[in-house]
């Protein structure tokens, strides 16, 4: 049963509008289509059809025209190929921002996933090849991508954009230190080869998928990845102590902030602390300044 205070996003039934009556944004210009990924959207409708409709709105001033918010490379590839119309998602807001805000770029998981789905279903390395525009090595790549990775390590990163050749680098290292990279890496927002290898660097030898072979990385001697083994496994220390203590001092932080508060507050104290102990108000107020546990705490506050 539809919930009548819930607004539908988009119209229910999908239309196949002619392109006279679709008024696009922006024109897609010959150096657009001369992009790779370009490209792949022209060959994936020639192999397959469009997939994705067009989104687009009603005009409001011209009636029974329509506005383009989101496929306007769809429809130039579309074009291009002599057709005359295309199936269309009619959204009832008229804002690009308002419909892209909510549009999620697939992740490199996710992408592996619609892959391996594919070549279940019997859809040939050959034709999805042709309909992403790449060649059949790349499909075989990516079908392999995550052999040797970690469950943990997949559930972690699934809905991120993570280089393939990352995974190709967490593949060296054991499982349980897999996950320990993969945390590292999300504490950081960093996803990047050159993070990856740095930290497989770091890694110690017997942390590695195949200890028994003696670990190699470009640019870089023995002794300096052991000095990297060394750092890491300080810092790994100085992280696990602080992650350890963060609640209970983030609590003291609260109940201290708060008591301090409505110490100032009160107009006598202050009013005291102002004439004998000016130093100690001023750290009183820097302290009550951190109104936000996002926000950096003064250097005051710390001291």
């Amino acid at each position: 049963m539809e919930n009548p205070d819930v607004k539908l996003a988009f119209e229910k039934d999908i239309l196949v509008l002619p392109f006279e009556l679709i008024l696009p944004l922006k024109q897609v210009s010959d150096e657009i289509k001369k992009l790779v990924r370009y490209k792949r959207v022209v060959q994936s409708i020639a192999e397959v059809g469009l997939i994705e409709p067009l989104v687009v709105s009603r005009e409001r001033d011209e009636d029974g025209k329509y506005l383009l918010l989101d496929g306007h490379w769809r429809r130039a590839a579309l074009l291009d190929r002599g057709e005359t119309s295309a199936r269309c998602i009619v959204a009832h807001d008229d804002e690009t921002f308002t419909y892209n805000k909510r549009v999620n770029h697939l992740a490199t998981i996710q992408e592996y996933f619609m892959i391996v789905r594919a070549l279940a279903r019997g859809v040939s390395e050959d034709k999805l090849a042709k309909a992403l525009d790449v060649n059949i090595g790349h499909i075989q790549r990516r079908r392999a991508m995550l052999d040797g990775i970690s469950s943990e390590v997949i559930e972690m990163l699934k809905d991120k954009i993570v280089s393939p050749v990352t995974f190709d680098v967490l593949r060296r290292m054991g499982p349980m230190r897999q996950v320990e990279v993969a945390e590292l890496m999300l504490s950081a927002s960093n996803f990047s080869v050159g993070y990856a290898r740095a930290l497989l660097a770091a890694t110690k030898q017997t942390d590695l998928a195949k200890p028994e072979r003696m670990k190699k990385i470009d640019g870089m001697t023995l002794e300096q990845m052991a000095r990297m083994e060394r750092e890491m496994s300080v810092l790994q220390q100085d992280f696990k102590a602080v992650e350890n203590s963060y609640g209970e001092d983030v609590l003291h932080l609260v109940i201290a902030c708060g008591y301090i508060s409505k110490l100032i507050n009160n107009k006598k104290v202050e009013r005291y602390l102002d004439q004998n102990h000016p130093e100690i108000v001023e750290e009183f107020r820097s302290i009550v300044s951190v109104t936000s546990l996002d926000s950096p705490i003064p250097d005051a506050a710390v001291r």
